[in-house]
C-alpha cells in the first residue's frame, strides 16, 4: 500500500510538473515535491553559473524571513562544490562528518542527516538537489535516493529543455533583428532620401519662385510625418522578447544575472512572478529598471545592486537600490540630467505610475517606481 501511494505521489509531481512553462516553476515543484514525498525537513536545489556561484538556488522548508536572514545564496565550495565534479549520490546520517564539509552562515538552519543527488545529463552535471534532516526516525533511506534519483531525472529534462528554448529564441531575436533591418532599409530608409531630394530641390527655387518652394516644403512635411510613423512602427517591434515571452520577472531576472556577469559589482535579482500588465507598462517597468541599473553601476560605484520586483496593493512595485556614493539630493537638478530623472519620471507618469528616488552622499541611491496592474 506505501510502494502504491508513493507511486501516486511521484505521478503527481510529474504531473504538476508539465502543468507550469517557467523553468523555474518547474524546478521549484520538483523541489517541492521531493520534500513532501521523502519526509525531509529542508530540501534545495542549485543549478551553477559560470562564476563561482548559482544562476537559480531554490529552497523549500524555510519561511521568507529565514531566508532573508541566511543572506545570499552560497558558492560552488565544500560539500555542495563537490556534488558538482561527481555523478554520485551523497547520502550522510551527519553533513557535518562529510570531509569537505566547512561551514554556514550564522542563520542558517542546523543540518544533520543529508541526501544529495546531482542533476545530471548523460555526463554533464546541470546542477544538484539535496535534501536535509528526514523528519521520520533513522534518516535517509536506499529507496529515498532512488526516488531522488528519479526526480532529479525530472529536474534534468526541465533544465535541457529550458537552453534549447533559450538558444531557440536567440534563433528568433536574429532574424527579428534581420526583418526590422530589411524594414528600415525598404521603407524608412527609402522615405528619408526622397525627403532630402525634396528639401535639397525647394532650396534651389526658394529665392526666384516661393510658391514652388513653399508646395515642396508642404511634400517635406508629408515626408517627414510618414517616415516618423513607419520608423514608429518598426520600433514597436523592438518591445524586448524577453517580456512578450517570459514575462517581467523573468526578464528583469535575465538582465540582472547578465550584468552580474560583465560588471565587478555585484547585481542581485529578488522577486516572483507578478500579474501580467499592459505591454507598455510592461516595457516602462523593464526600461525603467534598465535605467536605473546603468545609472548605478556608471555613476554609483557601488559594491553591490540590488532589484526587487514585487505585488503590494493592486500595484506591481520595482525597487532598484545599490550601496554606491550615492547623491546629494539638494543638487536635484544636476542630478536629474546627469542620470535622466526626469526621462524616468515622465515613463512613470505615462505609464500611469510614480517614481521616488531617494539617496544621500555615502548611503547608496534607490530607484523605487509603482504602476498600477489594472488597466
Amino acid at each position: 500500500m506505501r510502494d502504491r501511494d508513493e507511486l501516486r505521489e511521484v505521478s503527481a509531481a510529474v504531473l504538476a510538473v508539465t502543468a507550469h512553462l517557467s523553468v523555474r516553476e518547474v524546478l521549484q515543484t520538483i523541489l517541492t515535491s521531493a520534500r513532501r514525498l521523502v519526509d525531509a525537513r529542508y530540501a534545495a536545489l542549485g543549478v551553477p553559473d559560470r562564476n563561482g556561484g548559482f544562476g537559480e538556488f531554490l529552497a523549500d522548508g524555510l519561511t521568507d524571513e529565514q531566508w532573508r536572514a541566511i543572506g545570499p545564496p552560497p558558492k560552488q565550495h565544500g560539500v555542495l562544490g563537490q556534488m558538482l565534479c561527481s555523478p554520485d549520490a551523497v547520502r550522510l546520517a551527519d553533513i557535518r562528518t562529510h570531509p569537505q564539509f566547512g561551514w554556514w552562515p550564522r542563520a542558517h538552519p542546523e543540518l544533520t542527516d543529508f541526501l544529495g543527488m546531482p542533476i545530471a545529463d548523460g555526463d554533464e552535471i546541470l546542477g544538484e538537489i539535496f535534501l536535509a534532516n528526514k523528519q521520520a526516525p533513522g534518516g535517509f533511506t536506499a529507496e529515498d535516493e532512488e526516488l531522488l534519483r528519479l526526480l532529479a531525472g525530472h529536474a534534468a529534462i526541465a533544465i535541457v529543455n529550458a537552453r534549447l528554448y533559450e538558444r531557440s529564441r536567440e534563433l528568433s531575436i536574429m532574424e527579428e533583428r534581420n526583418r526590422l533591418a530589411r524594414e528600415l532599409h525598404d521603407a524608412v530608409t527609402q522615405k528619408l532620401f526622397s525627403l532630402r531630394l525634396t528639401a535639397e530641390a525647394a532650396a534651389t527655387v526658394v529665392e526666384r519662385d516661393a510658391a514652388r518652394a513653399a508646395v515642396q516644403l508642404a511634400t517635406v512635411r508629408q515626408l517627414a510625418a510618414e517616415a516618423v510613423e513607419e520608423l514608429r512602427a518598426v520600433l514597436i517591434g523592438l518591445r524586448p522578447i524577453d517580456l512578450a515571452g517570459d514575462g517581467l520577472e523573468a526578464a528583469l531576472r535575465k538582465q540582472a544575472d547578465l550584468l552580474d556577469r560583465v560588471h565587478e559589482a555585484g547585481v542581485t535579482f529578488t522577486g516572483a512572478p507578478v500579474p501580467r500588465l499592459t505591454a507598455a507598462r510592461e516595457e516602462t517597468v523593464y526600461r525603467i529598471a534598465q535605467e536605473a541599473l546603468h545609472n548605478a553601476l556608471r555613476h554609483g560605484e557601488p559594491s553591490h545592486v540590488s532589484v526587487g520586483l514585487a505585488t503590494r496593493d493592486g500595484r506591481v512595485v520595482l525597487t532598484v537600490t545599490d550601496d554606491g556614493r550615492g547623491f546629494d539630493q539638494a543638487a536635484r537638478a544636476q542630478a536629474a540630467r546627469r542620470l535622466g530623472l526626469t526621462s524616468m519620471r515622465e515613463r512613470a507618469s505615462a505609464a500611469g505610475g510614480s517614481l521616488r528616488v531617494t539617496s544621500a552622499p555615502g548611503a547608496g541611491t534607490t530607484v523605487r517606481l509603482e504602476v498600477p496592474i489594472g488597466e
